[in-house]
């Protein structure tokens, strides 16, 4: 992905001024929801690294491994609980689209997030998983 291409998080802005920055660690998030694009980002993007750094130690699996055949295509922010600025908590509702060969599918998810250390990480959530079928 370049840097001028639209951030895969879908927030509109080029991926250098949105989830970019979080992942090279320039700056770090703001919000349980600014934390969970950029994860969603660093999927999208295969930088698994990010993501394992942002998931909070004691519920973190001790390696993140790749599936190299899933794109994740799309994601919808479906509701927020807290997680701003000043919060030490938060919930985050998301689908994520994605795709493994001509087959499509979403990752629905409820996600917790904390503050620990000034900085959020993600601790876990629940998930549902649906395939679709075939693309088109």
């Amino acid at each position: 992905m370049r840097p001028t291409d639209p951030c895969p998080c879908g927030t509109g802005e080029p991926f250098a001024r949105c989830c970019l920055p979080l992942h090279l660690g320039d700056r770090q998030a703001e919000t349980a929801e600014e934390l969970m694009r950029s994860r969603y980002s660093a999927y999208a993007v295969g930088d698994l690294d990010y993501a394992w750094r942002t998931w909070h130690p004691r519920t973190r699996p001790s390696v993140l491994r790749p599936d190299t055949e899933m794109e994740w295509v799309g994601l919808e922010i479906v509701d927020v609980v807290a997680g701003g600025r000043g919060d030490d908590a938060g919930e985050v509702e998301f689908r994520a689209a994605y795709r493994v060969g001509r087959r499509t599918g979403t990752l629905h998810e409820r996600s917790r997030f904390a503050v620990r250390a000034r900085r959020w990480f993600y601790i876990d959530g629940d998930v549902d998983r649906d395939v679709d079928g075939d693309a088109d």
